[in-house]
């Protein structure tokens, strides 16, 4: 990877229009496409010397969007005869077995430009997005999502329809970062920005945004996001769906409640061993 790659993407990506059909900037482009599908290149990554221990790399974000500017519309088609329309920057990524990674049969795709590390099995139907990075041992299971430039830990459990939104734009926002060993239940959603410290376990029908707080029963805080950082839920933490009383108008005439997540317990011994199955599933 060239030293002023970065300088090659901001330059052509402040042409706009401009870049279009350029040599140069398409050759930029596929350097830091291949960089992201090697893993060398995250439009996010840890950094201990910042509060949040999350760098984002804006200017890879931008290169991203540089892809999509340069991409035209083909006609994409596999041996199966199935038909796809999509910028001809970002087809699907093919795997072989010196890859490492287990993609079963049946409707699931990675699209070019991700991180899929060794050990990480994808179960059909899912859909790895541009930009995301999986680390080593995760498992993506059916239906589950991983959006746009979102970073996914190491022995992560990506459980049924686990929705993990997707942050390209603006640029500089923190995208959807899931840490080391945490489980997301099937149908969670986690989406604008959110980070879900490590090991923290987020239970079926869990909803993360940027707007939600989070109850914490244990230590008796509330977490929210601010102007300056993303909603973050503590290391450990097993977050639940939970429910607050409306309390003003006819909200509280009618005795209606909000939906809001709660964290009940911390993980233990426990908690450990209710998860030893999911060993047995990767």
């Amino acid at each position: 990877m060239s030293d002023n790659l970065q300088e090659k993407i901001e330059h052509w990506f402040a042409q706009g229009a401009a870049a279009i059909g350029n040599a140069e900037a398409e050759a930029a482009f596929h350097e830091l496409r291949n960089g992201l599908e090697a893993g060398t290149l995250r439009s996010a990554e840890p950094d201990d010397s910042l509060a949040l221990g999350w760098r984002v790399n804006a200017w890879v974000k931008r290169g991203i969007l540089l892809g999509f500017r340069l991409g035209s519309m083909v006609e994409m088609g596999g041996s199966e005869g199935l038909s796809f329309v999509d910028k001809a920057t970002y087809p699907a990524r093919r795997f072989a077995i010196t890859d490492g990674v287990r993609v079963v049969p049946g409707g699931s795709s990675v699209r070019s430009g991700a991180y899929v590390s060794k050990g990480v099995v994808v179960m059909p139907p899912a859909y790895v997005n541009v930009g995301a990075y999986v680390d080593e041992g995760t498992m993506v299971d059916s239906h589950a999502l991983v959006g746009s430039c979102a970073q996914i830990g190491k022995r992560v459990h990506l459980s049924a329809s686990a929705q993990i939104g997707g942050v390209l734009e603006p640029v500089n926002a923190s995208p959807v970062i899931i840490e080391d060993d945490a489980l997301i239940g099937g149908n969670t959603g986690v989406y604008e920005g959110t980070i879900v410290r490590r090991r923290a376990v987020l239970a079926a029908g869990t909803i993360l945004t940027r707007g939600t707080p989070v109850y914490d029963l244990v230590r008796g805080e509330i977490y929210k996001a601010t102007a300056e950082t993303p909603l973050i839920i503590p290391e450990g933490a097993v977050v639940v769906p939970g429910s607050r009383a409306v309390t003003s108008g006819k909200g509280a005439e009618w005795g209606l409640s909000v939906a809001t997540p709660v964290i009940v317990k911390y993980r233990d011994e426990k908690t450990e061993l209710s998860l030893a199955l999911e060993d047995l599933l990767r």
